[in-house]
């Protein structure tokens, strides 16, 4: 199977190598094609994203991304933002789980953030009134609610889980997150097994902090699930663990969702993980879940031995450490 993998800047290359690696060993049959953009790649070309990258997206319709700097003061607000827009990639999925033996707060975390990836304040649309007065508008579509709100359901049927907890500010925002809301609503009425939760988005923050246990499955608009899926995310050991799909009607885009951490890009520090699972998100898409499931318990084995830790996890273990030791656990 043909796979665009887009490396990245930062540490992107060099987690991109560990995702091959891992992938080789547990013997799949991937041909990667290898495609830039970003930061890097605007250096050395004058192009944030090749034509050529483009085209091998189209082609091959699933692709992999390592994290991506967007240059200041040029080209797009930001290269992830466009991407989704461009290919319309309308559900962010972003899985947060406990794994192996690290600590935290709290143990046997298990949701699933299901984002609208393509609207909200993220539109980007933005007016200057005066120099004392600017305008950032929101766009909330019932379209755009619909497509979200059976994803987050249809997930849940699927895999038994017998509650959706939607997440708004309609108390406030009576029109824009009145209408996610209304949607989610009338979206469940064609699931009566599954409760619907509503909960505002700032008690949500609370919540989470307090008994992320009782939450399985999160469906909200763009800014809120952006928010939120960084809170989960240090609820479990941060954000060099959690991983990202971008999921449209035809093409899918799979990244972890830290930054490119250019301070320590080409020293051998980096933590894999995120990358790795957002490849086993992607092997679930395509139906090799059979492998997802081994990567997935090599990854948890290798997290259960401090030896193991990367510098974001208190340990000393490097990328390649880190990368051969899920190797070894396949």
């Amino acid at each position: 199977m043909d796979i665009t993998l887009i490396e990245g800047d930062g540490i992107g290359p060099e987690i991109s190598k560990s995702l091959r690696d891992v992938f080789a060993a547990c013997g799949l049959d991937i041909n990667w094609d290898i495609c830039q953009a970003g930061e890097a790649n605007y250096e050395k070309t004058g192009e944030l994203i090749n034509d050529s990258t483009f085209a091998s997206l189209e082609k091959n319709k699933i692709g992999i991304k390592g994290p991506i700097t967007t240059p200041i003061g040029t080209g797009f607000r930001s290269i992830n933002v466009f991407l989704r827009k461009k290919y319309d990639l309308y559900a962010n999925v972003r899985p947060v789980k406990s794994l192996g033996t690290i600590e935290s707060l709290f143990e046997n975390i298990d949701i699933t953030i299901f984002r609208e990836n393509t609207e909200d304040l993220y539109a980007g649309i933005e007016k200057k009134i005066s120099d004392d007065e600017m305008h950032s508008i929101k766009v909330i579509t019932r379209q755009g609610s619909t497509r979200i709100a059976k994803e987050a359901f249809e997930f849940a049927k699927k895999n038994g889980v017998d509650k959706v907890t939607v997440v708004t500010k309609a108390n406030i925002m009576k029109l824009t997150d009145g209408l996610f809301l209304e949607v989610a609503r009338d979206v469940s009425k064609d699931y009566p097994e599954i409760e619907l939760e509503e909960v505002l988005v700032d008690n949500m923050c609370m919540q989470l902090v307090m008994y992320p246990e009782r939450y399985k499955i999160i469906l909200t608009e763009n800014l809120y699930g952006d928010i939120l899926s960084d809170l989960c995310a240090g609820l479990v050991g941060g954000l060099g663990l959690i991983p990202g799909a971008n999921i449209g009607k035809d093409i899918a885009i799979f990244e972890p969702v830290h930054g490119s951490a250019p301070d320590i890009a080409g020293k051998n520090y980096a933590n894999p993980t995120a990358l790795l699972l957002s490849g086993c998100l992607m092997l679930d898409y395509i139906g090799e879940h059979e492998a997802s499931e081994r990567i997935k318990n090599a990854i948890d084995k290798a997290l259960s031995d401090k030896k193991n830790y990367t510098r974001d996890l208190g340990g000393n273990a490097s990328t390649d450490d880190f990368t051969q030791s899920v190797i070894s656990n396949l």
